[in-house]
This record gives C-alpha cells, structure tokens and sequence, in this order.
C-alpha cells in the first residue's frame, strides 16, 4: 500500500509496499475507518468517495478473495474498477513495464497489482503517478494483514492478546510481522529452522517493536508457541509458484498442522485464522476450519471493508 511518489530515487523492492511505512496513526485510522464502512454496509448505506475514479486491477496470480473484493470495493464507493488480464499486456514482453505503468497513470486514479515478484510491484509504483496498491507479492500481503487485524479486534484485544502464526515466513507472515511491530501488538512466528521470515523483515519488526511497545517472538516448536495464543494463524504450505516444492515441503510441515492435538496445547477459548484459500487437511484440519472458533470467513468478508478505506486514503490524499 503505497503512493508512488516516495519510492523516487529508490530501487530495493524490499523498501517500500509495506505496511511498515505508514504510520501507526495512519494505520489505526483506516482500520477505524473500515469498521465504520462495514457498519454502513449492514444498514445499506452507500459511500460515493470514488465517485468517477477509475481503479485497475492487474492480477497476475489466481484470486478469489483478493479479486472480488477489490472489484466489489470499488463499486460501492461509487468508484469504477477495470480488470487487466495480465495476458493482455505482457509487461517486459510486449511493452515496457515504464510504458504501462505511465499510461496507465493517465487513464486511471489507482493500480492494484496482484504478482509473483515484487520487484514488479515496486517498479509500477516507482514509475506511476497515481497510488499502487499491493494485492499481494511473493514477498508481502499487506492488506491482508489489515483484515486480519480488524477481524482480531472484533473478536478480542490487539494490544493484550498474542497472535500465533505457525506455518512458513512467508508473505503473509512477513505482512503480520510489519503490522504487529507497527501497532505494538504480541506476535509469535512459529516455522520450521529452515523456513523461517526474512531477516530484514524480522530486524524491522524489532525495531517497530522497540519503538511501539508489543512483543516479537521466533518459535520452531508449535506445542510451544501455541500455550498463550488468543488467536492461532497458519497459511498453505506451498504457495503458488511453490508446486514443485509441494511434497517436500508437506514433510517438513506436517508437524506444524492447526489440527485438535496442537490446539489441546492452546487456551480453551483461541480463535482460528486463515488468508485462504486453505488446503483441507494440509495446514489445516476440516474439523477446525468449520468450526465455531474459526474466524476465517469473517476475514474474508473483512478484505472488502480494510481495502476500502485503504483505497478512500490513498485517494483522498495523494502525497503521503
């Protein structure tokens, strides 16, 4: 989530996209704000804040959440979301990735891209002039993350209650890790040695955390991580573009499954967390994913509120 006017001058794709740079001012406002817009939703009241803004979806990966969020986002707020197949560009193939992003800019007020390399992301934010707005990189999924946290305040404390993830460092728990350090929230990240955040994502939350108050914890051992989590998070083990990993990594991974006997370790009371699409079975039984302490649909439903008020900031105020 980003404008791309402070990305001039820099070219580290691990720099910017990132919910660690925006303020936790900021932050709390858009969560405070995706509330109020959910509760305006349940009385069919209608925004107009995108009122003839046109916003482009460019999504590279397969999407069911992320997608149908956005577009639907969009067109509440009285807003015009246009869907880009990445088929038909075929950015550094067919046409300079400085091309489209800059005519892009002049037929629309935003870009949400959804891509495998974040590289990618950083450069269409870097040569935009409208605000890019992260859908997800293999390296960070911000505004997942904001859902996740306005789906744990509905249902507990942020500031008290720990958050477990327990499964691979991988995007979204890179986003966890930024958002947590940010508002000063408990967070373990439980993953096996060899699958563990990125460092310099790790080194951030830290210092987020110095700054912010809260508490970051690294766990391999998930009977361990689990004993004071409110809330218990995990995510697919191979994502895409990890196919080939698949059964490798299934090995490695089975003893960190959210199943009942990781659980029994847990408070009575925890609450169960998933981005989606989950593997039944896999990271997680069917038995938890249906149960009553899952909050995994009330995520899902929350990606529209959170994008929504990220997508009402970064328009309403293009230098930030």
């Amino acid at each position: 989530m980003e404008g791309s006017g402070p990305l001039s001058g820099r070219t580290d794709p691990k720099d910017f996209i990132s919910i660690a740079d925006w303020s936790r001012e900021a932050i709390e406002g858009m969560l405070a704000r995706a509330h109020e817009l959910k509760q305006r939703r349940k009385r069919r009241e209608r925004s107009s804040t995108l009122e003839g803004r046109s916003v482009l979806l460019y999504f590279e990966k397969p999407s069911l959440r992320t997608l149908v969020s956005f577009e639907v986002g969009v067109a509440e707020l009285g807003g015009h979301p246009v869907y880009l197949p990445p088929s038909q560009v075929r950015i550094g193939e067919r046409e300079p990735i400085e091309d489209v992003a800059r005519n892009l800019s002049r037929w629309c007020d935003a870009i949400v891209a959804r891509t495998y390399g974040h590289q990618l992301l950083l450069d269409l934010a870097r040569e935009a002039s409208v605000p890019v707005i992260n859908a997800l990189t293999d390296y960070l999924h911000p505004c997942q993350a904001m859902a996740d946290v306005m789906t744990m305040a509905e249902h507990g404390d942020c500031a008290r209650e720990r958050l477990v993830y327990v499964g691979d460092g991988n995007n979204v728990a890179h986003s966890l890790i930024h958002i947590a350090g940010r508002l000063g929230m408990r967070l373990t990240v439980c993953t096996p040695p060899s699958y563990v955040p990125d460092p310099e994502v790790v080194t951030r939350g830290l210092e987020l955390v110095g700054r912010e108050g809260g508490d970051l914890r690294l766990e391999s051992d998930p009977n361990a991580a689990v004993k004071d989590a409110a809330f218990v998070y995990t995510d697919v083990w191979a994502s895409m573009g990890q196919e080939a990993e698949a059964k490798e990594r299934r090995a490695v991974f089975a003893p960190y499954q959210l199943n009942a006997s990781l659980l029994s370790q847990a408070p009575s009371d925890v609450r169960i967390l998933h981005c989606g699409p989950a593997h039944r079975g896999e990271e997680i039984t069917s038995e938890l994913l249906d149960s009553e302490r899952c909050l995994v649909t009330e995520q899902a439903e929350n990606r529209l509120h959170a994008q929504k008020a990220i997508l009402e900031t970064l328009l309403s105020a293009p230098a930030l």
